[in-house]
């Protein structure tokens, strides 16, 4: 059971036609990559026969974007957490209800513990993002399959430090959403799409890093 994504290249890229209902997917790029463009396009396309959530961790949802998109602003479900356990709670509530079929986490990197925004700046709070998730995720995933549930996480990339060798590149959030996500997509901004002078867009690449459901490593422009 997958959602076509009206990104008709992407869906042949995943395979089969889209992302799996009752599974986890992470989206994750650099800034200003087109992440949250994506995953509002995918909630244009389920909101039209299905309900959505949106958990705005970063409290930077633009509805006016949102609706130019195609996104239903009126019956989209938002909500703004204050801490990153309270997100995830909601997500859990959410999926156990079976009121909601797509769930949208934005993003893994906002979704700070509650020890870290009570404590001082400057406090010591390693590892406490990657505990976070990792408890999280042992709870969703078996709790999104029974409720046929999408939850799609977009998340940041942050630079290894002292790596002289490989890819100095790694995610926000621990390891535990690399392992539970069903599928992994890598967005990247290539060019600018102009008219004349003006930049009115940008051109993005989206390579599926992993797919347990089809085969990975295809992309799509």
């Amino acid at each position: 059971n997958r959602w076509t994504i009206t990104v008709t290249l992407l869906d042949i890229a995943l395979g089969a036609g889209g992302l799996p209902m009752g599974r986890i997917v992470e989206i994750y790029g650099p800034e200003s990559s087109g992440k949250t463009t994506l995953t509002l396009q995918v909630i244009a396309a389920a909101s039209l026969r299905e309900t959505c959530a949106f958990i705005d961790a970063e409290h930077a949802l633009d509805p006016i974007y949102a609706k130019k998109l195609g996104v239903d602003i009126d019956n989209l479900l938002c909500s703004q957490p204050d801490t990153g356990e309270q997100a995830l709670e909601i997500c859990d509530a959410l999926t156990r209800s079976g009121a909601v079929d797509v769930i949208i986490v934005d993003s893994v990197a906002a979704l700070t513990p509650k020890a870290e925004i009570e404590g001082e700046i400057g406090d010591s709070h390693m590892g406490l993002a990657a505990r976070m998730m990792s408890q999280a995720m042992r709870k969703l995933a078996g709790n999104l399959k029974n409720a046929n549930t999408l939850l799609i996480f977009i998340n940041q990339i942050r630079m290894k430090i002292g790596v002289m060798f490989g890819n100095p590149e790694t995610t926000t959030g621990g390891n535990a959403l690399k392992f539970y996500a069903s599928v992994r997509l890598d967005i990247r901004r290539i060019g600018a799409i102009k008219d004349g002078d003006e930049v009115v867009g940008s051109e993005t690449r989206v390579k599926v890093v992993k797919n347990k459901i089809a085969a990975p490593f295809k992309q799509a422009e």
